[in-house]
């Protein structure tokens, strides 16, 4: 798998990265080791997790990975803090003091048995903590060895301006598929301007580039739970049905998945790092791995670009 640097830093990460969103809920330990030993065997070093996923659980599946399973060295470990899990009303708790921040920090640490993180990033804007305090916390992690980079997640294009203004930005997590193209508007060239390397995520808008929606919903799909089709409504409309055709039409002529078109599309736009990808088995992961041979032909990006614009 090919490495590329974030955005003007010397971090240097695998251009598909694998997340962890489902780990501890659809995902258990032996399936999660499974698929990062495929993951690193193919080359690939981006493992992506949040101390909110599965209210922690994601991240204690990957302190028995880490160094047990895989060497900590092979992986590139990017983790945010700052949100907890929705609450019965929907509602995800944002807190990003110093307190704790640092505090999510040093028990994630302590959880996975290592003395850094590669990428630490704050995992939304929090208007109730001062942006200095913000970025000091940041400055404070990297330069106690704790955090080798710095990053943020969520941030829109003027946010992004105001920390990087503060403290060294190294990447910006952010959602951009085929389907979801608001990220060119401002936040890409904000990114491009600070020197920050953009980590695509949702690159499947939910699965549905795959063309699994095509014809209905799924009963074992997301968009079948209650909790998360809310997510996918976006995607659905009419006019997105026409970006999907799209993609399986290229996908056939190409002779590869529409799962691969998307990876392909999203992975090679300017300023993206990597794009982050959570697969709920090793067969999934495997259709994710076979997106890195796939290279789109110039006319191929210029009709998804028309189409999804």
């Amino acid at each position: 798998m090919k490495h590329r640097t974030v955005g003007s830093s010397g971090l240097r990460v695998s251009r598909l990265g694998l997340g962890t969103g489902e780990w501890g809920r659809g995902v258990d330990g032996d399936d999660a080791a499974a698929q990062v030993t495929a993951f690193v065997d193919a080359g690939g070093t981006l493992v992506d997790a949040s101390a909110s996923y599965g209210d922690g659980r994601a991240v204690r599946v990957l302190a028995e990975i880490v160094d047990d399973v895989v060497p900590r060295g092979d992986l590139v470990l990017s983790i945010d803090s700052g949100v907890s899990r929705p609450d019965t009303s929907g509602h995800w708790t944002v807190d990003c003091s110093r307190r704790a921040l640092l505090a999510d920090l040093d028990r994630t640490l302590r959880e996975l048995g290592t003395d850094h993180l590669d990428l630490w990033s704050v995992g939304a804007w929090d208007p109730q903590t001062p942006l200095g305090e913000v970025a000091a916390t940041l400055e404070h992690a990297v330069s106690s060895g704790r955090v080798r980079y710095a990053g943020v997640r969520g941030f829109t294009a003027w946010q992004l301006a105001t920390v990087s203004a503060s403290v060294d930005i190294t990447a910006a997590q952010a959602e951009y598929s085929l389907l979801a193209r608001g990220a060119e508007d401002e936040l890409f060239p904000a990114a491009d301007h600070h020197g920050v390397g953009v980590l695509a995520v949702s690159a499947l808008a939910g699965g549905v580039l795959t063309g699994k929606y095509r014809d209905g919903v799924p009963a074992d799909s997301r968009g079948a739970d209650d909790h998360r089709r809310h997510a996918l409504a976006p995607f659905l409309g009419e006019d997105s049905g026409k970006v999907v055709e799209a993609v399986l039409t290229a996908a056939d002529g190409l002779g590869t998945s529409p799962l691969a078109v998307a990876l392909a599309w999203a992975r090679d736009r300017p300023g993206v790092a990597s794009v982050v990808v959570g697969t709920r088995d090793i067969g999934q992961l495997t259709g994710v791995l076979a997106a890195e041979d796939v290279a789109l032909p110039s006319a191929i990006t210029s009709a998804l670009d028309d189409v999804s614009s």
